[in-house]
């Protein structure tokens, strides 16, 4: 028995958090992207999923970069594993450094992620804009357009990382399941 809600339990979650349907098909389409990762790189795939599923519970009331914040206190306030939690303070870009946290007015903590279900969320996420499964260098080129250049190095390292244990550049899996993947919902239902 896993000690990570289910992908039905997430959504619920997700849903009496007050996120709207617009981010719970966002959540579940980088679960998606999250599950092609899942194929080649070994790791907690319950912890993945799940992860990928509450990351942006915060966005239930904060659209900022303080919505990882207030998500990561809504989720320890549920009573989540601290795995989860983590995954989801860290899961903006590739992180955001003590430069980073200074600049935006973060409270102080350590927002890398550095567990490889951490740093499969995160990347998953700048794989997904909205609902659209991109490149990752769409994550970067917003990045760099807003100066925010050692943020972009990250990605870019993160990607390298990653891609190196996939086997294979991770931008193929645009390729593989489209843009527009049909995503699951609680049962296996497609929901988009």
């Amino acid at each position: 028995m896993s000690n990570y809600p289910n992908e039905s339990e997430c959504i619920g979650i997700l849903k009496n958090a007050g996120c709207t349907k617009r981010v719970i098909i966002h959540c579940c389409t980088v679960r998606t992207v999250a599950e092609q990762m899942l194929k080649r790189i070994d790791c907690d795939s319950e912890l993945v999923i799940a992860g990928a599923m509450l990351h942006d519970i915060g966005r239930a009331v904060d659209h900022s970069i303080m919505h990882a914040v207030v998500g990561a206190k809504m989720a320890a306030d549920l009573g989540l594993p601290d795995e989860i939690v983590n995954i989801i303070k860290k899961h903006t870009g590739a992180g955001l450094d003590h430069e980073d946290i200074v600049e935006m007015g973060l409270p102080d903590g350590d927002y890398i992620p550095s567990t490889i279900e951490e740093k499969i969320v995160a990347h998953s996420d700048n794989m997904v804009s909205d609902n659209a499964v991109v490149m990752h260098s769409h994550s970067v080129d917003k990045l760099l357009m807003k100066g925010a250049t050692r943020g972009a190095d990250r990605i870019e390292c993160l990607h390298e990382e990653l891609s190196s244990l996939y086997g294979e550049d991770l931008d193929s899996i645009v390729v593989e399941i489209g843009e527009f993947p049909k995503i699951k919902g609680p049962c296996g239902k497609i929901i988009n």
